[in-house]
């Protein structure tokens, strides 16, 4: 944690406040969510090695899964070989989404809501002025007829630039502020007024080239691609493997106070927006044989507002990772689920994915069966050796440890 503190520049207060197991008084809890109890603390860690255009990152990473934080380390150690991650991202732009139903002419209100879209726009921006006078707000919007089997509809999407917000709230407001004027121009009846989470205007994309020599050879550069061609052709195995990715991504949301739920809905709705369910990264070979990895995916991550700006260690470790923008902090979280993805495959590929885990589970285990101290490690390298990793034979090993003392 020094390490960490003098590298961030963290006060005193931020490092007690990090190591304090919690980090989150019941008052701020309280003024969070409701009917609040207390807080459940999940393990933040900090993934190295992270070279990412040109910059060094540390990252944290907030999760209760082993072995994720050492992988995703050691593939961006990987990549550092080459050059480390490249990644760009588009501007943040969200979708404000307007349902209009009972409409009796569709193409005419449509036309209508178009020929008026200067005040809609105009009325949803003085909901914001502050992100207005930031460069952000309403910038345009588009209108699209639906057959459902509620009948037709007209669903008008506002095209609203977030800046460093992640932007439910203020795109939220300004979808409710337009609504009257809407169904005053179509006729129609509005119903819902609401973000949506596939944001496929706000897309962050990494690369990086991985040497084969740091893979282990060619044949692991091969059986990566094998791996990802498995995926490529079934939804089955592509929702594993995209679940690797999400390991990385959702870590790095969470440590960050961002919207989870609102990352892994666009995620997953990205990979199947072709109408089949796919991997959210590719790769392959170039001519030098090295094994090339890319990703692309909405990342709706921002650095004000919710719980960014109210949990304290969420601001602790946005100060640690060091983002200035909303689009930097995207950027940081794709490289994360690129390296992840690479990991996991590696892993599947070489020696398997458990051996992975197993080190940290087992001392898991042993924890669980009343282990403590060295007695832990004495316990868990046994149950690796048997390859009995339970809660069972871990109470019978520490009795045969505990007779031999």
């Amino acid at each position: 944690m020094e390490k960490v503190k003098s590298i961030a520049k963290l006060t005193d207060d931020e490092a007690a406040l990090i190591q304090c197991i919690g980090g989150l008084k019941l008052e701020q809890a309280d003024r969070m969510v409701e009917n609040v109890i207390g807080a459940i603390p999940i393990p933040l860690g900090i993934a190295m090695h992270f070279l990412i255009n040109g910059k060094d990152y540390l990252i944290p990473m907030a999760t209760e899964e082993p072995s994720v934080i050492a992988a995703a380390s050691n593939a961006a150690k990987m990549a550092r070989v080459t050059g480390g991650f490249t990644t760009s991202s588009t501007e943040p732009i969200m979708f404000g989404q307007i349902q209009v139903v009972d409409v009796k002419n569709s193409a005419k209100a449509k036309k209508a809501i178009l020929a008026t879209k200067k005040e809609i726009l105009k009325k949803a921006n003085a909901q914001d002025p502050l992100l207005v006078s930031r460069g952000g707000g309403a910038k345009d919007l588009d209108v699209k007829m639906l057959k459902t089997i509620a009948g037709q509809m007209v669903i008008v999407n506002l095209h609203v630039d977030c800046r460093d917000a992640m932007g439910a709230n203020a795109v939220n407001s300004m979808a409710e502020a337009v609504a009257p004027l809407i169904e005053r121009i179509s006729g129609g009846k509005v119903y819902l007024r609401i973000i949506s989470n596939l944001a496929t205007a706000r897309l962050a994309r990494a690369k990086a080239v991985f040497a084969k020599e740091a893979l282990g050879g060619e044949e692991v550069v091969d059986g990566i691609i094998k791996a990802y061609a498995f995926a490529l052709s079934d939804p089955y195995r592509a929702a594993t493997h995209n679940k690797g990715v999400m390991n990385g991504i959702t870590a790095v949301v969470l440590a960050t106070g961002n919207d989870t739920r609102a990352v892994e809905a666009g995620a997953h709705a990205y990979a199947a927006l072709t109408g089949k369910y796919k991997p959210l990264t590719t790769w392959e070979k170039n001519k030098n044989k090295d094994l090339i990895g890319k990703i692309e995916l909405p990342m709706a991550v921002g650095l004000v507002g919710g719980a960014t700006a109210a949990h304290p260690v969420a601001k602790a470790s946005i100060k640690i990772l060091g983002a200035k923008t909303a689009r930097e902090l995207a950027e940081v979280i794709t490289a994360v689920g690129l390296a992840q993805n690479l990991a996991a495959l590696k892993a599947l590929v070489t020696e398997g994915i458990q051996r992975g885990h197993m080190r940290l589970h087992a001392r898991n285990i042993a924890a669980t069966a009343g282990a403590t101290g060295t007695l832990i490690d004495k316990v868990a390298e046994r149950m690796i050796e048997e390859r009995k990793i339970k809660v069972d034979r871990a109470k019978e090993l520490m009795e045969e440890f505990k007779k031999k003392q």
